[in-house]
């Protein structure tokens, strides 16, 4: 994804008939407001800010969305839902090792600084708004249930503590990428901790 928040100009549009509300594409316009917070944060993002990118009036905005602090929130299910699903697509589709294919996809070491909107989220709110940590939560979990699928898809449960350790050293490699740390470099951490997980399992 780019850096640059997205702006779809023009989503609303008149709906026939005189008098009748406008409507627009919710989805775009969610997945445009998703951008800005991920590029501004929450604290520095502004109703203007967020009705620009969404192509909104704020009559249209608090009509659908209510307030900053709920759109904010359907953003990030809605980056963890994505997120999720494309994950799993990862795993399926990968041709020789599910697991490396989806810490490499984790860590995504060429991505920029940007990183994980729902790990800068954990970061920066989670601590003090109980809603963005069960989101966050919920997001590192289902992570967990998939790597754990990939090791041992007869019986996952039994390696839940190594599906975690997994995930939590992909994603720990994000903290590296925000700090500029080079991609190649990341690239060669992440596969000798990988290499001293698997050792420490066999």
């Amino acid at each position: 994804m780019s850096d640059n928040a997205v702006h779809i100009p023009s989503l609303e549009k008149r709906t026939a008939g005189p008098g009748r509300p406008r409507s627009f594409d919710e989805a775009a316009a969610l997945e445009s407001a998703m951008h800005v917070f991920w590029q501004k944060g929450f604290e520095a993002t502004s109703l203007d800010d967020l009705t620009k990118a969404m192509g909104l009036s704020r009559s249209s905005f608090y009509a659908t969305f209510g307030c900053k602090q709920t759109l904010f929130l359907r953003a990030l299910e809605h980056y963890s839902e994505n997120g999720i699903r494309g994950l799993k697509e990862v795993a399926e589709t990968a041709e020789d090792d599910p697991v490396d294919a989806m810490m490499q996809a984790l860590s995504d070491p060429k991505g920029g600084p940007r990183g994980c909107l729902l790990v800068n989220c954990i970061t920066e709110l989670a601590p003090h708004d109980d809603k963005v940590a069960e989101i966050g939560r919920r997001h590192l979990e289902n992570i967990e249930t998939l790597f754990a699928a990939a090791i041992d898809p007869a019986n996952p449960d039994a390696v839940r503590d190594r599906a975690s350790a997994y995930s939590s050293l992909a994603i720990g490699t994000l903290a590296l990428r925000k700090a500029g740390v080079p991609a190649d470099r990341i690239a060669r951490t992440l596969k000798q901790a990988r290499t001293v997980l698997m050792s420490s399992t066999a």
